[in-house]
């Protein structure tokens, strides 16, 4: 691929910022569009028509509303008539799943949503496969993302940690920078037109409590105690006790071969031990 590649990132958020920072220190063209372009070099959403003519490649992070997919909803007819584009990603979630009772699930298997949120996720995936026919879509399913500045650590530090005990409950997680690494392998593949399941989940599900407790190892204090969850579930909000409800496990290996990138942290373990370090490098108090 030459060096004609605009990509634009609807969404400074937490990883949108992370793909845009990566593609650029790969020496791609970005820009990025934000609601609250409170920086010179954002785009504001609602006049970010002249950006998706200009496009090759469009990545779109924002979750959608009860009315929708935001950026489909103010931008399909821009985005189908963008001269330039050849590739879309649409990052999703692992959620569109719902409980599989602790099994796994792979990039070939049936949605099968269990909350409005859910299905809210799979109806913007159809519309992002409506709008995109013409051009190479990925559809990210990421599965609970954690970084600098979002993880166990900072959980810890600010005394909001718990150890919840649901024995045989696994989560999927994946460091923000393998989310954007994904991302930036997907963009520099040369693709037709058609569509393509990418699962963002590293190697390892894995209990909260674990990854709780290997973060108090690193920083060298004790864990919190371990709580079990039925005598925690009467005082959790409902979208906490959704998030609970459900128990299955996310295979990537599948899309680590398409995109020919293994994870750089293929566990928590590494992806924990790197987030310790880089603070530690900038004088950050353990």
């Amino acid at each position: 691929m030459g060096m004609d590649t605009r990509i634009l990132v609807f969404g400074n958020g937490y990883t949108g910022a992370a793909i845009a920072a990566a593609a650029r220190a790969a020496g791609r063209a970005v820009s990025v569009v934000s609601r609250t372009p409170d920086a010179p070099n954002l785009i504001d959403f609602t006049d970010a028509g002249d950006a998706i003519a200009r496009a090759t490649h469009i990545v779109a992070t924002a979750p959608p509303g009860p009315t929708g997919e935001p950026v489909l909803t103010a931008h399909a007819a821009a985005i189908r008539a963008a001269p330039m584009l050849r590739w879309v990603g649409y990052l999703s979630t692992t959620g569109v799943y719902g409980d599989r009772g602790g099994g796994w699930v792979d990039e070939a298997s049936e949605v099968a949503p269990g909350s409005d949120r859910a299905r809210r996720r799979v109806a913007a995936e159809a519309a992002w496969r409506g709008t995109c026919a013409h051009v190479a879509l990925d559809l990210f399913r990421v599965a609970g993302i954690y970084g600098p500045g979002r993880s166990a650590f900072d959980d810890l530090r600010a005394g909001r940690a718990r150890r919840v005990s649901k024995p045989g409950q696994a989560f999927g997680r994946i460091h923000r920078d393998d989310i954007a690494g994904a991302v930036l392998a997907a963009i520099l593949q040369t693709r037709t037109p058609s569509v393509r399941v990418l699962h963002l989940a590293d190697d390892l599900p894995a209990e909260s409590a674990e990854v709780i407790a290997e973060a108090a190892r690193l920083l060298d204090i004790a864990p919190p105690p371990l709580r079990d969850y039925a005598a925690l579930a009467p005082g959790m909000s409902e979208m906490a006790r959704s998030f609970w409800a459900e128990n299955r496990k996310v295979a990537s290996a599948i899309t680590q071969a398409a995109l020919g990138r293994p994870w750089r942290y293929p566990t928590y373990r590494e992806g924990l031990r790197a987030i310790l370090s880089q603070e530690r490098q900038h004088g950050l108090p353990d």
